[in-house]
């Protein structure tokens, strides 16, 4: 445990070495960062020379990301290895923010996961870590961060990741559902309050994409990802950065995922959810 602590205060007083010069860099506050998505993020903000600090559970991945990003971009990276399911996570990483005066323009809260599976027979334990990480952990990142903008009378950026699953009710796989949905609707509430100073929120809600997620979550055995177009997490990434930086309250991936919002408006409440139980039945 010690090596480690001092293992990261060596990476971290590097970081601050080099963005606190007069010329300093934004920076970007990604979660869920050592792949898929967050990945791809990250790489989206070092190609547009922005510092990063990188949070996931994985020290390795994030450590081959971060000297890929430093050497490939220029920029600086510090990774911090959280598991970002624990309540205490999201004050940590502020603390550490503030001990070592990393100012973070932006704030990506890309971590989260889902699980396939009929709800009475799934383990609470798993249900109650996927609310911690997806709905807690992510609400108390942006009022943190928001607070802290709002405080410093500074511009600030928030990005989180919701998803095509925000806009139905979703059998065999309710919880996450649910937590999608609820970060929608907080992403476009905070958004609106946040608006007058100078903090932008942005929902993004991309369709099935092309990352561990799929088998991490046992959603590829559902007729979901039957026949359909599965976007790269390069192209849902980008989509979602170019948005946040416009300041767009909320971007879908992919010109078919459009009408769904749209159709789930107008169609009965219960013709939705058996439609969406059909889609998210196990494959034949």
């Amino acid at each position: 445990m010690r090596n480690n602590l001092l293992h990261a205060s060596k990476k971290i007083n590097t970081f601050t070495t080099k963005i606190n010069t007069p010329m300093a860099k934004k920076t970007a506050l990604i979660t869920g960062a050592s792949r898929g998505i967050g990945r791809e993020l990250a790489i989206a903000f070092a190609e547009n020379q922005c510092d990063v600090v990188l949070v996931a559970r994985s020290s390795v991945e994030l450590d081959q990301l971060k000297n890929y990003l430093e050497a490939e971009y220029d920029i600086s990276a510090y990774t911090m290895v959280k598991d970002l399911s624990l309540p205490q996570s999201s004050q940590e990483i502020f603390a550490e923010l503030k001990k070592y005066q990393i100012d973070v323009n932006f704030l990506v809260n890309n971590a989260g996961f889902g699980d396939y599976g009929a709800f009475s027979e799934t383990k609470w334990e798993r249900y109650e870590k996927m609310i911690s990480l997806n709905i807690i952990t992510l609400t108390h990142l942006c009022h943190l961060f928001a607070q802290d903008r709002i405080e410093q009378r500074k511009k600030g950026r928030i990005l989180n990741l919701s998803s095509m699953a925000a806009f139905q009710p979703g059998p065999m796989m309710a919880v996450y559902f649910a937590t999608k949905s609820f970060v929608l609707s907080l992403s476009e509430a905070i958004g609106s309050e946040f608006k007058k100073q100078g903090v932008t929120v942005t929902a993004l809600c991309p369709g099935p994409t092309n990352t561990s997620f799929g088998e991490e979550s046992k959603m590829s055995a559902s007729e979901l990802v039957n026949g359909v177009k599965i976007a790269s997490a390069r192209d849902v990434a980008l989509v979602g950065y170019k948005a946040m930086m416009k300041g767009k309250p909320v971007v879908i991936e992919g010109r078919k995922n459009k009408l769904i919002p749209i159709l789930v408006r107008l169609l009965p409440r219960r013709l939705v959810t058996w439609i969406s139980a059909k889609v998210m039945s196990r494959k034949n």
